[in-house]
């Protein structure tokens, strides 16, 4: 089974690893499940996830394939990349999600790019954990990095930390 390239991906090392290329209202935080106004996760081991604010909140890894330990030849077969990302929402104030990730060559010029297009939660539906998962292929040869972004924020402007939850990402090369 390949292993998760993404580093601290369910926050317990709490924002250690991720840049913060957006970091609006109050801020990333780090909270223990379930969290107020919150939902179990399908996944004991995973006792913590990030939440963000008020305004736009983004983060974000860039994976160097080649320090990961992979060879040229190995990355230049096109093996296929997967990238999983668990969000949800509260019960008593909606959200937005949004995800974006990229095969990057050795210039960290774009191969392929997925984008999850900004995705509402409201309260009165269903904001229970939720996954996304996306899987690159034929992508050509090149590819030496792989960035990884998501993030929210809360859809009535509530300060603090009322915005979308993400946990349990992951980024996987199959070879």
């Amino acid at each position: 089974m390949a292993r998760n390239l993404l580093k601290n991906p369910s926050g317990n090392e709490q924002l250690e690893s991720w840049e913060l290329t957006e970091n609006g209202g109050n801020q990333w935080k780090v909270e223990d499940m379930p969290g107020d106004c919150g939902h179990d996760f399908c996944n004991e081991e995973v006792t913590k996830y990030f939440v963000t604010s008020f305004e736009l909140c983004l983060k974000r890894q860039v994976i160097d394939l080649i320090e990961e330990g992979y060879s040229p030849e190995q990355l230049d077969a096109q093996p296929p990349v997967t990238v999983k990302d668990w969000f949800c929402g509260r019960t008593d104030c909606g959200c937005t999600y949004q995800m974006t990730s990229c095969l990057l060559d050795e210039n960290q010029e774009v191969l392929q790019e997925y984008v999850h297009d900004p995705e509402t939660l409201d309260p009165e539906a269903d904001c229970s954990w939720r996954q996304v998962t996306h899987t690159f292929s034929d992508y050509g040869p090149g590819m030496r990095f792989i960035s990884f972004e998501h993030g929210g924020c809360d859809t009535s402007y509530w300060e603090g930390w009322f915005g979308v939850r993400v946990t349990g990402s992951s980024v996987t090369v199959e070879v």
